[in-house]
């Protein structure tokens, strides 16, 4: 089947590319030319674990090609829409700026009885924007088809999803032919995209687009009023002399509840989550849903509020005072895995520090160079051993497998302080301590461990 994929960006090329691999032939269509010379060059223009070796797989069979011009889309049967739909800036919504005009550009390529489907995050409503962009053409027939890929493991949550969800127009009931139960439509042409996956047992969810539209929103509020649930919890344990890693331990263990984004720490950030939560608050108190345009509001707060105490929390570990001094940031990256800096609780903390007067290194195993652009005030190594070198706090913000790993003894070696702030809660806080630190979590011990360094840096002074 010959498809196109309209934007080629995170979501965009990591389907573009998972199309091809299971042996479509697929144009990938971008307004921008730097990034469609290099990803038909068989490289992706961000860090995505397993991309590259897709891409070069489908650039060198000839299956996968990229292009600017949108004429390169004449011809396919699907046409899926990958494009970007960033929060608004005068607003909490999303801004479908760019998702109308991709479609207004492909308009008049789409041949007879093609199919349009949307895969970006949307506010419902928007499938109806979309129809009358289309309005022209009653023979194009319009699917949504959301997305639930993450970052770090975008490929394989592309080729082995949890789930397939269609929206068609009328819902399940329209999806089937009533005589012989067969797919038809919309439906059927999913089905033919996904064959694969279907056959690998993937389950697939028919739906209405009011569903398809909220669902991917829906899920990404749930997950992250998890972790600002467990997050606010942490700051309970700070303040009560609990530990936040055994309670939600526990509360793991509970079916009901599960482990899963239970996990207390700096908070989350990225292109996704804060996006999708305060465009699902505008959604609501669209519609008159105070209860979930509060929840949403709340679940924010909380989220930006770890950032702040994180910075309150390294001052504290500081002796009050961070003008002056020597931090060094292990992580730039929203989360693991990825090159993304989008709404980084890291570089948020990271510049807070600064503009408090710290002189702040930043490291990441992959980040460094789109943070340096974005943030000339901070100073950023791509060695870890050359950022830690004079530390007088380090602070964890990104939990990197190698700084999971990070021997607290060679870290020792290279600091000026062994005080370190783990804003993840992933180092082995007994081992640490046993070479000589002061180690702080979020949420998983009271305040010794700041007045230990507190105390530790007013004898340096004095000495």
């Amino acid at each position: 089947m010959k498809i196109s994929v309209i934007g080629c960006g995170y979501l965009g090329a990591v389907h573009a590319a998972t199309l091809a691999s299971m042996g479509h032939t697929v144009v990938g269509i971008d307004v921008d030319a730097a990034k469609v010379d290099q990803l038909g060059r068989g490289v992706a223009p961000f860090f995505e674990p397993g991309l590259d070796e897709l891409l070069r797989d489908g650039t060198a069979t000839g299956r996968l090609t990229f292009s600017t011009d949108f004429a390169a889309a004449a011809g396919a049967q699907v046409h899926f829409l990958c494009v970007g739909t960033p929060q608004s800036k005068t607003s909490d919504g999303a801004d479908l700026t760019f998702l109308v005009a991709a479609t207004e550009a492909l308009l008049p390529h789409l041949a007879g009885g093609a199919v349009v489907v949307g895969k970006s995050t949307v506010p419902v409503g928007t499938v109806d924007m979309l129809r009358d962009v289309l309005a022209g053409r009653p023979d194009v027939q319009l699917g949504w088809n959301p997305e639930f890929l993450r970052q770090g493991t975008a490929v394989k949550d592309t080729l082995v999803p949890d789930r397939l969800v269609y929206g068609v127009s009328g819902g399940k009931a329209a999806a089937f032919n009533p005589g012989t139960g067969a797919p038809r439509g919309v439906t059927a042409a999913l089905d033919a995209v996904y064959e694969p996956l279907l056959n690998a047992g993937i389950p697939r969810l028919v739906c209405n687009f009011a569903t398809a539209e909220l669902i991917k929103s829906a899920a990404n509020a749930y997950l992250a009023t998890k972790v600002s649930f467990i997050n606010a919890i942490a700051e309970l344990c700070d303040a009560s002399g609990a530990d936040v890693a055994e309670l939600s331990e526990a509360m793991g263990m509970d079916p009901r509840i599960g482990s899963r984004y239970l996990h207390a720490g700096l908070g989350f950030g990225g292109g996704c989550l804060p996006k999708d939560i305060r465009s699902l608050s505008s959604q609501a108190a669209a519609l008159g849903v105070a209860p979930v345009n509060d929840w949403m509001g709340v679940v924010d707060a909380i989220n930006v509020r770890q950032r702040t105490r994180t910075v309150a929390l390294a001052a504290g570990l500081c002796g009050g005072e961070l003008s002056g001094r020597a931090v060094t940031i292990l992580g730039a990256a929203f989360k693991p895995e990825t090159d993304d800096i989008r709404d980084s609780p890291a570089l948020d903390v990271a510049t807070r520090l600064a503009a408090a007067g710290a002189h702040v290194t930043v490291t990441d195993p992959k980040a460094v160079n789109n943070a340096w652009l974005r943030y000339p005030q901070l100073r950023f190594e791509s060695s870890t051993a050359r950022a830690l070198e004079g530390a007088e706090l380090v602070l964890l913000l990104t939990e990197w497998d190698e700084y999971r790993r990070l021997s607290p003894a060679f870290a020792g070696g290279l600091v000026r302080r062994r005080v370190v702030l783990d804003g993840r809660n992933v180092l082995d806080a007994a081992a640490w301590r046993a070479e000589g630190w002061v180690v702080r979590g979020l949420g998983t011990n009271s305040g010794e461990a700041v007045q230990a360094a507190g105390d530790g840096l007013a004898g340096m002074r004095h000495s």
